[in-house]
C-alpha cells in the first residue's frame, strides 16, 4: 500500500479523490492501492530543554547555555494529535512507500519528515512537489513525484531554522529573564528574527521622539497659474529667502527652456508574499497575517498557485499556459479580450527561470472564481493577483514629461507636467482607488499650458515657511520590507530583489513575527502604524548585545540558511556557528555589571 500524507484534511480529501482513495476510515482515505492521511499543520516538535536533562527544567544560571549534543523531537500534546499520529504510525510502519504531500515549501517539508522520523517509517519515500492544487496539478504532479533525496537540503536548512530558534530563543529568554527582568515570573521574550525586528520598531520610534524639527524656506512664484519652485532648493535662512524674494518682485519672468521627453513605464511585478501584503495593508488595512491566511485560502480552493513564495518571476515553462489561465478569469472577460487571439508579451521583468527557485510568483491557476464562494476580503485579495497577472500581458503605459525652466533676475525656476498618451496596462486600474498599483511615488499626473521658450511677463512670488518633518513609524507594509531588507531602506525594486537573501524572517514567518510581538505586548496598533509600548522599548534599552538585536547581523543568518538550501553552506557549520554565538553571549551576559532591569 503507498501512504500520502498532506498537511490539511481538507488537502488530503482533494488528493484522496483525484488518485482513487474513496473509503473513508478514522483519519485517513483508501482506494486504488493507496492510503490518503494527514497532519494538522505541524504534529511533532523539538523537545523542550526539560525533555534533555532534570537540572535544564529549572531556570538557572547554572544551567545555561543549554546545547543537546542530539536534538530530538517529540509530538505536540493534546489527544487530537496523539490520536492522528497513532493513525499515521500504523498505516506508515506497514507502507511498502510513502509520498511527502507537504506543502511545498521550506516548513512543509520540515513537518513531515518529522513526522517520518517519529513513525519510525523504513520505507522508500517520494515527493509531490506542485505549484497550485488544481486537480491537473495534482494529477501531474503524481505523474512526475520526485525521490524525497532531492529534497534533502531543503529539510536541512529547515532543521536548521528550527534548532537555530530553539538554541537562541530557550538560551537567550531564560539568560535575559534571570539577569534583567524585575518582576517574579515576568518572562522577558528574545526570539532570534522576533528580537531584531522589535528592534527596528523600537529604533524608528526613538528617532521620532529624539526629532527636533528644523525651519526652513522655499521660494516659488506663480506664473500663468502654474507655480515654479527655485532650483536652489531649500534655503535655511530666512533672512536670505527674504531678501531674494525682495529680489524678483519688481522683475518679469522669463521662460528660458521648455523640455519634451516621452517615457515608458512598465507593468507592476508579480506578487511574492510580501509585497502582496504590503499591498494588501496599504490598500484594505490588513495585517500581514490576515492576509496570509486568506492567501492561503485561496491556493486551498485552487484559484491561485503556491503563496509562501519571495519571487515575483515566472519560470518560463509557465508562459504557455498563460493563454489557458487568462480564459479562465471570467469575471474579468473584458480586461482579458484585448490580449486574446494575439501572441501574449513575454518581458523578462516577468518570465525569467534564472529568478526562480522552488516555486514562482503568485498568480491566478485559471480556475473561474465566480462559482466560490469567498468571503469579502479573499475577493479583494484575488482581485489584486488576478489583475497583477493581466496587466503583465499588457503594453507599457505611455507618457510624456514636460520640463520648464525660467528665470527672474538672476534666480532660476523650474516645474514639470507628467501627461499620460497611452494607458496601457494602467487601464485595468482606470476609476479604481489603486489606479497607481505597484507603484510607488508616482509624480502627479499635470499637463502643463504650452509655454514658449523667450516668452515672459508678470508673476506672483511667494516664499513658504517649512520645517523638516520626522522619520513615519512602521506600518506592518513599512515594516515588512524593512524585513525583506534587513532594515535598509530601499525604494528601487530590482535592488529590493538583490537584498531579499539577506532579509531577517521568510515571508512565510514574517507575519507571526508581527503577531508575536503585539501578543507579547512588545508593540501595538495605533491604527495602521505599529508603536513600540514601554515593556518592548525597556527589553531592547537591556540589550546590548549585536549579535541578537541587528537585523543585518540576524540577515547574515538568514542567508546561511538560504544557502544550506542551495547546498552552498554545511549545516553543521551553521550549528556549530550558531552554538558558538549562544555560549558567547551567555558569557557576556552572565558578567555584565550593571544593573539594568525591564
Amino acid at each position: 500500500m503507498i501512504v500520502c500524507i498532506a498537511e490539511k484534511p481538507s488537502v488530503a480529501r482533494d488528493i484522496a479523490r483525484i488518485i482513487g482513495a474513496t473509503q473513508s476510515h478514522e483519519g485517513y482515505m483508501e482506494g486504488n492501492g493507496f492510503q490518503v492521511t494527514w497532519t494538522y499543520g505541524h504534529l511533532c516538535t523539538l523537545k523542550d530543554p526539560g525533555d534533555y536533562s532534570p537540572q535544564w527544567k529549572q531556570w538557572t544560571f547554572g544551567a545555561l547555555p543549554m546545547i543537546p549534543l542530539r536534538f530530538g523531537i517529540k509530538l505536540i500534546e493534546g489527544e487530537s494529535y496523539q490520536r492522528q499520529f497513532s493513525v499515521i504510525e500504523r498505516l506508515m510502519q506497514s507502507a511498502e512507500r510513502i509520498v511527502n504531500c507537504g506543502d511545498a515549501g521550506q516548513e512543509g517539508e520540515l513537518i513531515q519528515r518529522w513526522v517520518m522520523q517519529k513513525a519510525k517509517a523504513s520505507c522508500p519515500v517520494e515527493r509531490l512537489w506542485v505549484s497550485s492544487m488544481t486537480d491537473e496539478a495534482i494529477r501531474e504532479g503524481f505523474a512526475n513525484l520526485k525521490p524525497q533525496d532531492d529534497y534533502q537540503s531543503l529539510y536541512e536548512a529547515g532543521l536548521c531554522r528550527a534548532i537555530g530558534d530553539w538554541l537562541l530563543g530557550m538560551n537567550a529568554t531564560r539568560l535575559y529573564t534571570l539577569k534583567y527582568s524585575s518582576g517574579r515570573g515576568d518572562v522577558l521574550s528574545i526570539g532570534r528574527v522576533q528580537t531584531p525586528t522589535l528592534a527596528m520598531i523600537v529604533t524608528r520610534q526613538a528617532e521620532i521622539e529624539n526629532f527636533k524639527p528644523e525651519p526652513y524656506w522655499v521660494l516659488s512664484t506663480l506664473y500663468r497659474e502654474v507655480l515654479f519652485t527655485a532650483t536652489k532648493g531649500k534655503i535655511t535662512d530666512e533672512q536670505e529667502g527674504l531678501k531674494a524674494l525682495e529680489s524678483i518682485e519688481n522683475d518679469k519672468f522669463e521662460v528660458t527652456d521648455v523640455a519634451k521627453k516621452n517615457g515608458t513605464e512598465a507593468p507592476p511585478k508579480l506578487f511574492d508574499l510580501t509585497s502582496l501584503q504590503v499591498e494588501c495593508n496599504k490598500k484594505y488595512g490588513f495585517s500581514a497575517d490576515e492576509t496570509l491566511r486568506h492567501i492561503q485560502s485561496l491556493y486551498e480552493k485552487k484559484l491561485t498557485t503556491y503563496p509562501r513564495v519571495d519571487t515575483t518571476y515566472l519560470s518560463d515553462d509557465i508562459y504557455p499556459l498563460c493563454p489557458k489561465i487568462l480564459q479562465g478569469l471570467v469575471p474579468y472577460a473584458q480586461l482579458v479580450a484585448p490580449l486574446m487571439g494575439t501572441k501574449l508579451r513575454k518581458s523578462k521583468k516577468v518570465f525569467d527561470t534564472s529568478k526562480v527557485t522552488d516555486h514562482h510568483a503568485i498568480i491566478p491557476t485559471g480556475i473561474d472564481p465566480t462559482g466560490a464562494n469567498l468571503s469579502l476580503a479573499e475577493k479583494r485579495v484575488y482581485d489584486l493577483v488576478a489583475r497583477r497577472f493581466i496587466a503583465a500581458f499588457y503594453p507599457d503605459c505611455k507618457f510624456a514629461t514636460t520640463t520648464v525652466l525660467g528665470v527672474v533676475g538672476e534666480i532660476e525656476f523650474k516645474t514639470s507636467g507628467k501627461q499620460i498618451l497611452d494607458e496601457g496596462w494602467r487601464v485595468l486600474y482606470v476609476g479604481r482607488q489603486d489606479a497607481s498599483e505597484g507603484k510607488e511615488g508616482d509624480d502627479e499626473e499635470r499637463t502643463l499650458p504650452a509655454f514658449v521658450k523667450g516668452e515672459h511677463g508678470p508673476h506672483a512670488p511667494q516664499l513658504a515657511a517649512k520645517q523638516t518633518t520626522p522619520p513615519k513609524p512602521y506600518t506592518e507594509a513599512t515594516l515588512l520590507r524593512a524585513m525583506e531588507t534587513a532594515g535598509r531602506t530601499v525604494a528601487d525594486e530590482e535592488l529590493r530583489d538583490a537584498l531579499k537573501a539577506n532579509g531577517i524572517g521568510r515571508p512565510s514567518t514574517r507575519a507571526a513575527i508581527i503577531e508575536t510581538l503585539l501578543k507579547r505586548q512588545y508593540i501595538r496598533k495605533e491604527r495602521k502604524n505599529l508603536i513600540a509600548t514601554p515593556r518592548g522599548v525597556a527589553l531592547i534599552g537591556v540589550i546590548k548585545e549585536d549579535l541578537i538585536k541587528s537585523a543585518e547581523l540576524t540577515g547574515r543568518w538568514e542567508k546561511k540558511l538560504r544557502d544550506i538550501e542551495a547546498h552552498r553552506y554545511a549545516a553543521h557549520q551553521f550549528l556549530d556557528e550558531l552554538k558558538q554565538m549562544v555560549s558567547t553571549i551567555v558569557a557576556q551576559v552572565m558578567t555584565d555589571p550593571t544593573n539594568r532591569h525591564v
